[in-house]
């Protein structure tokens, strides 16, 4: 079957969800997403988002995100991140999405490793998922949206590297899904990954189909890992993630011996880095992360969820320290796009995690990911709408109409050639996660 829609976002995360609340209300736009709705690695987010919160602010952001970056990000792109801030912190507000304040009713911002300043705005130790649930009821209540779950995308319609839709695989099968703009927001790559925070079913979907088909990529070896997450011997289930938040707030970290080991607020890969070396001079499989030097007060307000998961797994966290280890967390890498999030590719655009627009360099500051994704996606989101306005001067309505017509019965005739190789979902698995590591593990060599 051939569907048609003026836009085709893949992906449901805060990304792909405020990309749809900006663009043209006249368009007709359809959400895919592999899982469910809550299924994003958004819902995850814990720690916060950065907010420049004055002008006196932006020379200390700034460097904060090239100083952790280890000064490889693009400059401009992180400058736009920067100075977009308040415009995007305003939408949220007026989505109600409900930041954390102090007794007079004024934002309260708090401070992350690598941060020189409290300009992180939070809501508990969910703020991913107060911000993507209150995006995804904005974006129920739009009459142009439909929202299609358990979707997955499986391959990119490619003609003359122009990208007309995809392929997609749901319960009733293989269909075709053709637009004007296609934009990927199909988050990271964790579920490659033995111990990841990512959900198990992000595998680089999109990635993979940059690499089949031609797509720029950019530092696709950069993959940070998360300094703490809770320590568990069952590998099946994705890591629990232990807020940068906690040690912004002044929890320490411990050898087997109950010593300090390290600066608690260093970049993430640095603190990686000792962590790793400091289990392997104590022979254990993970160290300790002490939470009692946190009002307690503090800690059932601000990190409720933190306290409850180590509650229910036999640590309580106001008498004794908890085990946490490494674990693959975000990706810095992905497709190469520019300042409006435009890949290589006609009609093709990346936002979110899948996405480099150079901003984080070659190590993610603290808290950047949600901010970067938003303003991004809203750029993303005004490209693709004067795009519409310069098509529609040189081409009419009539016209315009005629070419989708005669490109859908294209990918018509397309997916009945290639049905029974879209059908193999082990097989066509297999080879994506396949093409993924390569390519990494060659972007890795290189610089070698």
């Amino acid at each position: 079957m051939v569907m048609k829609t003026d836009i085709l976002i893949v992906g449901s995360g805060c990304a792909g969800l405020y990309c749809a609340l900006q663009l043209p209300k006249e368009k007709q736009i359809i959400i895919i997403t592999k899982a469910d709705l809550e299924s994003s690695d958004s819902y995850l987010a814990q720690g916060g988002m950065c907010v420049q919160r004055d002008e006196a602010d932006f020379e200390s952001f700034m460097e904060d995100t090239l100083k952790a970056g280890h000064y490889e990000n693009d400059r401009t792109s992180v400058e736009l991140m920067i100075r977009s801030s308040r415009d995007v912190l305003e939408d949220l507000l007026s989505y109600d999405v409900d930041f954390q304040k102090d007794a007079n009713g004024e934002l309260l911002f708090t401070r992350e490793g690598a941060h020189s300043n409290k300009r992180i705005l939070f809501h508990a130790d969910i703020t991913g998922k107060e911000i993507t649930r209150k995006l995804l009821a904005a974006v129920q209540k739009l009459p142009n949206v439909t929202i299609y779950e358990h979707t997955a995308m499986i391959d990119l319609l490619v003609k003359e590297n122009c990208c007309y839709g995809a392929v997609v695989k749901c319960s009733d099968g293989v269909d075709v899904i053709t637009a004007d703009t296609t934009i990927l927001a199909t988050g990271g790559i964790g579920g490659l990954y033995e111990h990841s925070t990512n959900f198990r079913h992000l595998t680089g979907d999109a990635l993979a189909l940059a690499i089949k088909h031609g797509i720029e990529l950019k530092d696709i070896d950069y993959i940070q890992i998360h300094p703490t997450t809770f320590y568990t011997k069952d590998k099946s289930q994705r890591s629990f993630l232990i807020s940068e938040s906690v040690r912004g707030e002044g929890a320490k970290l411990r050898d087997k011996n109950g010593e300090r080991f390290v600066n608690e607020l260093l970049p993430r890969d640095l603190l990686t880095k000792a962590i790793l070396e400091q289990m392997e001079k104590d022979g254990t499989e993970h160290v300790w992360e002490d939470l009692r030097d946190i009002p307690e007060e503090e800690l059932t307000s601000h990190f409720p969820n933190i306290v409850k998961h180590c509650m229910e797994h036999g640590y309580d966290v106001r008498k004794e320290c908890i085990p946490v280890v490494p674990a693959q967390h975000y990706f810095m890498g992905g497709i190469k796009v520019n300042d409006v999030s435009k890949t290589s590719m006609d009609s093709l655009y990346a936002i979110g995690e899948t996405a480099c627009n150079g901003v984080h360099g070659k190590n993610r500051l603290a808290s950047n990911s949600l901010l970067e994704s938003l303003v991004f996606a809203k750029r993303a989101a005004r490209d693709v709408a004067q795009a519409y306005e310069k098509r529609k001067n040189v081409l009419d309505v009539e016209t315009m109409c005629m070419e989708r017509g005669h490109m859908d019965s294209y990918w018509q005739v397309f997916l009945q050639d290639n049905i029974e190789r879209y059908q193999d979902e082990e097989k066509l698995e297999a080879e994506y996660k396949e093409l993924v590591l390569t390519e990494i593990k060659k972007a890795k060599e290189k610089r070698i």
